[in-house]
């Protein structure tokens, strides 16, 4: 009977149990719900986080609005020793600062900024041809110096040499149709009269740049003495004679002819061509012909092509 009882029992514990179960899981449900106001957290967490990207608005907009100085690359520049330079090109006057241990490389990039020259297509003059591998100091160049720059725009160039490219095809191909020019009679007269003593000597088989003082004691056409003087500051040729010297521009120079004296083939006799036809040249006996090569390429601006 005992067993039996405690068998009675048993489902009588699990059923009076089972009231107690239920209202656990409602505490526990209860329990679950209770973090609810969370959701209040969360909205001031949102409004916060508007509030902080807010503030980092506008920390941007006073970032971007603090410094409108463009500065050009120029940061670089801080704490160098500097220098005030005046560039002067088409007539146009610049105002350039740049680092005094700058080369002459980084000043015509400088230059191409200022002007849109190409650093390709420019002559920088300061006490003669700028060179690119040395500094402004080692030129011992000085503040408020005046650089002078010059050199074409590709516009420019395309259309300048166009038509002289045209003019020179012309002139070689009558060149070829010709007797060599030293035997010609207009020639003969000048070169008949002999070397000029005061000559410049020549040195076969080298090239050379143009010297810094004039080419002198050459003759011209009519027999007189003529000088050439190349003004790469102003973009002249003088031709000095002893009544007079012309200015040219070399620009307007549109063909320049030599060819080598016969008998003295270290001398070249040399036109430049300075008008349409060939009446317009002016010609010259006797050049050195370790010159030849820098005198065309200074005149017609071979310095100018890519």
């Amino acid at each position: 009977m005992s067993d039996l009882a405690n068998v009675t029992k048993r489902p009588t514990e699990y059923q009076i149990g089972q009231p107690a179960r239920s209202e656990e899981v409602m505490e526990t449900e209860t329990t679950l719900k209770e973090p609810q106001p969370l959701c209040e957290n969360v909205g001031e967490g949102n409004a916060e986080v508007s509030e902080t990207v807010s503030r980092t608005d506008n920390a941007g907009e006073s970032s971007s609005t603090q410094d409108p100085t463009v500065s050009n690359g120029d940061d670089s520049d801080e704490g160098k020793e500097m220098v005030d330079l005046k560039i002067i090109w088409n007539k146009n006057k610049y105002d350039l600062k740049i680092p005094l241990d700058g080369t002459g490389a980084k000043l015509k990039e400088r230059i191409h900024s200022l002007t849109g020259l190409p650093p390709a297509m420019q002559k920088v003059m300061y006490k003669g041809l700028l060179p690119e591998d040395k500094t402004l100091r080692e030129i011992k160049v000085t503040n408020g110096a005046k650089i002078m720059v010059v050199g074409s725009t590709i516009n420019d160039v395309l259309a300048v040499n166009t038509p002289k490219e045209v003019i020179q095809q012309e002139v070689k191909a009558e060149e070829n149709k010709k007797e060599p020019l030293c035997r010609q009679k207009q020639h003969r007269k000048v070169l008949d009269k002999g070397k000029p003593e005061d000559i410049m000597p020549s040195v076969k088989g080298t090239k050379e740049r143009l010297p810094t003082v004039p080419l002198a004691g050459m003759y011209n056409k009519s027999g007189g003495k003529v000088r050439l003087t190349f003004k790469l500051e102003q973009d002249q040729l003088w031709i000095g004679t002893k009544e007079r010297t012309e200015k040219i521009p070399m620009g307007s120079i549109k063909h320049v002819v030599t060819e080598p004296i016969e008998g003295h083939e270290d001398y070249h006799m040399m036109a430049f061509q300075l008008g349409p036809t060939e009446a317009s040249q002016y010609w010259v006996y006797w050049v050195p012909i370790q010159f030849v090569d820098a005198i065309k390429d200074t005149v017609l601006g071979k310095w100018q092509y890519f």
